[in-house]
């Protein structure tokens, strides 16, 4: 066997070891997680006249974009409207009683309708889009196999876009496109694949002795990051969106993991042990040194992901708890969130889908970064986890 192969092998042994013994790191301090929502930033609604699925799908929606549902005679805004084969709804504001959003529904069904006025009630009441209709792809695990799925964000109507009953990973979209990047074992070794979703075409964009994995996709969706270890140590490389043309940014006798791209497509942050401990590093996508990014408070920092209106990066760290953690994208002092890992963020800038472990699996669920509230997605069987947000 490749030695090579061997040695990426031993690597991803080692993660897994790192995962598994998080818990068991009674050196470190525990992180203090708050775990209370802050009811301060909720704004108060009520709802009104809408019944079964549509309802449920409202007061989710609405209640993951940072609204807590009262009493008509409590709520800032009234939300009213019925569901009798289409959706009509209507937003008042409770104190001079002016009707600010009046709708109606025809096409789609009621679920469709129903995400479709709770993205409308969104963009009115707080000034930025919705995120009701947008995608999530994730890892499932059922039986000890792995497929990649597609589903709506709230994690209904998943679909596995794989069906490759090997170890699958680290899913990745195409910003503005249906398709991913993800790591398949389909060949008996980890390589990574493009898969166009309207398609189903799937083509090998890295398959070097040893690993390749980690695919991270530019902003403009021309190039893609990943990590390599065909010539020795785990590092990152870029290539372009059909595997040509790779070019190595890191060289440490270290392993790097985990690379994401800043919006404007010029930074790569990467999860670096260079200097001892996992931590997060800045280095431009062209080439160069490495800068440590500050998570001053929060050490152990991995899995990053920086935000799409540019301002902060996401990221989990490895302390006694695994913790969803944010900092400013120009590094400073970090705050703990909730706990979880693999965070990914929506087109919207506050929201986080992570996971989280319960009861022996893994469940998807949804952060309002600006509230702390956590919902958690769908009730799936099996265990799901790395998700990615479509942007």
């Amino acid at each position: 066997m490749n030695f090579l192969y061997l040695r990426s092998l031993t690597t991803l042994i080692a993660v897994f070891l790192a995962v598994s013994t998080a818990d068991a790191l009674s050196a470190e301090a525990k992180i203090d997680i708050d775990k209370d929502v802050d009811a301060s930033k909720l704004i108060p609604i009520s709802l009104s006249g809408f019944t079964g699925e549509v309802q449920v799908v409202l007061k989710f929606d609405l209640e993951v974009a940072g609204f807590t549902t009262v009493s008509p005679e409590t709520a800032q805004f009234n939300i009213s409207g019925s569901n009798n084969g289409q959706l009509e709804g209507r937003v008042t504001d409770r104190i001079n009683k002016a009707t600010l959003l009046s709708v109606r529904y025809t096409d789609a069904n009621l679920r469709t309708q129903a995400h479709a006025f709770a993205d409308e009630v969104v963009q009115k009441l707080t000034g930025k889009p919705g995120i009701a209709r947008t995608k999530i792809a994730f890892k499932g695990e059922r039986s000890n196999k792995s497929e990649i799925y597609v589903a709506d964000y709230d994690g209904a109507n998943a679909i596995a876009v794989t069906s490759d009953g090997v170890i699958v990973a680290a899913p990745c979209w195409v910003p503005g496109r249906r398709m991913l990047y993800y790591t398949s074992y389909k060949s008996g070794f980890p390589d990574i694949y493009s898969h166009d979703l309207p398609s189903r075409e799937r083509k090998v964009i890295a398959k070097h002795p040893g690993l390749n994995t980690s695919a991270a996709v530019s902003p403009d969706g021309k190039r893609v990051a990943m990590i390599l270890s065909k010539d020795g140590n785990p590092e990152v490389y870029v290539c372009d969106a059909t595997g040509g043309n790779e070019k190595r940014l890191t060289n440490t006798r270290a392993d790097e993991s985990s690379p994401c791209w800043s919006p404007d497509g010029n930074t790569i942050c990467v999860v670096s042990s260079k200097d001892g401990i996992p931590s997060l590093y800045l280095v431009s996508a062209n080439g160069g040194e490495m800068r440590r990014l500050r998570t001053t408070g929060v050490p152990r920092a991995t899995e990053p992901e920086w935000s799409p209106d540019g301002k902060w990066i996401i990221f989990t760290a490895m302390w006694r708890e695994f913790a969803i953690c944010k900092v400013p994208a120009q590094g400073g002092t970090a705050e703990v969130l909730t706990t979880g890992e693999d965070p990914s963020w929506a087109p919207n800038s506050r929201t986080v889908i992570f996971s989280r472990r319960v009861k022996g699996r893994r469940v998807l669920s949804l952060l309002d970064v600006q509230t702390k509230r956590v919902k958690d997605v769908a009730e799936n069987s099996g265990s799901y986890s790395q998700p990615s947000w479509a942007k």
